[in-house]
C-alpha cells in the first residue's frame, strides 16, 4: 500500500490529534458492552507480500491465514465484483469467528463515482451476504478527487444502500476535514445511518487522520512506513482506544498496513499481544510472528 507514503517518515510528526468532542458524545450515548470485539488483521494474504509469514509447504494461503488472524481487509472485491461462488469459496476456509470486510468494487466508487449506482450496490451487497456470521462490515472507500460538492450524491448512495450489510466510509479528499461545518455535515449522516466513519493513519496524509467516531465502532486503517516510528504509533493506539473503551467503545476494527508489506504480520502481531494485555483479552498471537526476525 504505497497510500501515502513518505521519503523520510522521521521527519513526519506522527502525534495522534485529540479527540473531536463528539465521539465521546456518540460513545456515551450507547450502553457499555462489557464484552469488548476486537478484531485484528493484514490487508492481504498474498504470500508474495506477507514474507516469511508462512510456513514451508502451506499451500492455501488464505486458510493458514485465518487461523493466524480473525480478520482480513478484502481488497480483492475492489478490483472485481464478487460473485456468490466466490464469497462461498473464501468462506468455506475459514474458521467460526473469522471476519471478512470487503472493499466496494471500484466501478461503484472510481469509475462511476456514486452516479447510478443501485444496480451494483445490490450485486455486491447480494454477494458478500454469503459471508453470513463471516461478515465483519463492508467499506466505501472514494476517490481522492471525489469532493464535498459532491455530498449529495454520496448521501443518496448511503441512504439507499441495502440494508442488512453495515458499512463505513473513507473520504480521502482534504476538503472534506478541512472545513469544519462540512465534516460535520458529513458526519451527521454517517451517525444518521449508523455507519462508521473510517480513520487513516498514514504518514504523508495527516490531514486525513481524524478522531471522530459516528459509531460505537471504531475502524482504523493503520499504515507503516517501513520505519522504527511505527511501533510508537501502534502504541500510541492502545492508549487512543483505552480512553474510547472507558467512554464506552464496543467494537474495534484494526488493520495493519505498510507500504512495503514486510512486517505487517510483526507489526500486527505486537498490536494484539499488547491489546491481550491491556485489555485482557486472549486474541491469537500468529505463531511465525517469533519466527521473523525483531522489528526493524
Amino acid at each position: 500500500m504505497k497510500f501515502g507514503q513518505v521519503s523520510n517518515p522521521g521527519v513526519i510528526d506522527f502525534a495522534l490529534p485529540a479527540d473531536h468532542p463528539e465521539t465521546a458524545n456518540v460513545l456515551g450515548a450507547v450502553k457499555k458492552q462489557e464484552t469488548f470485539e476486537v478484531y485484528v488483521g493484514c490487508a492481504k494474504w498474498n504470500r508474495t507480500d506477507l514474507k516469511g509469514f508462512y510456513p514451508r509447504g502451506v499451500k492455501d494461503e488464505l486458510k493458514y491465514y485465518a487461523t493466524q488472524f480473525n480478520a482480513i481487509e478484502l481488497n480483492a472485491t475492489f478490483y472485481k465484483m464478487p460473485d456468490w461462488q466466490q464469497v462461498a469459496t473464501w468462506k468455506s476456509k475459514t474458521p467460526e469467528g473469522f471476519k471478512f470486510f470487503p472493499k466496494l468494487t471500484n466501478t461503484i466508487s472510481h469509475y462511476k463515482r456514486l452516479i447510478d449506482v443501485q444496480q451494483e450496490l445490490e450485486v455486491f451487497c447480494n454477494a458478500v451476504s454469503n459471508f453470513e456470521d463471516r461478515l465483519g462490515m463492508a467499506f466505501l472507500q472514494l476517490h481522492d478527487n471525489f469532493k464535498p460538492e459532491h455530498f449529495d450524491r454520496l448521501q443518496q448512495a448511503l441512504q439507499s444502500f441495502p440494508k442488512g450489510i453495515p458499512l463505513s466510509v473513507e473520504v480521502r479528499n482534504g476538503e472534506w476535514f478541512s472545513n469544519s461545518r462540512v465534516h460535520d455535515r458529513y458526519c451527521a449522516l454517517l451517525e444518521q445511518l449508523g455507519m462508521a466513519h473510517i480513520i487513516v493513519d498514514t504518514a504523508g496524509r495527516r490531514d486525513m487522520l481524524h478522531m471522530r467516531l459516528t459509531t460505537p465502532i471504531a475502524f482504523v486503517r493503520y499504515v507503516g512506513a517501513n520505519h522504527p516510528t511505527d511501533v510508537d504509533r501502534l502504541n500510541d493506539w492502545i492508549e487512543r482506544i483505552k480512553q474510547w473503551r472507558k467512554e464506552g467503545l464496543q467494537k474495534l476494527y484494526f488493520f495493519v498496513h505498510q507500504n512495503v508489506e514486510l512486517e505487517s504480520p510483526l507489526l500486527a502481531a505486537h498490536f494484539i499481544r499488547t491489546m491481550n494485555q491491556t485489555f485482557n483479552l486472549a486474541l491469537k498471537i500468529p505463531d511465525k510472528a517469533g519466527e521473523q526476525g525483531a522489528l526493524f
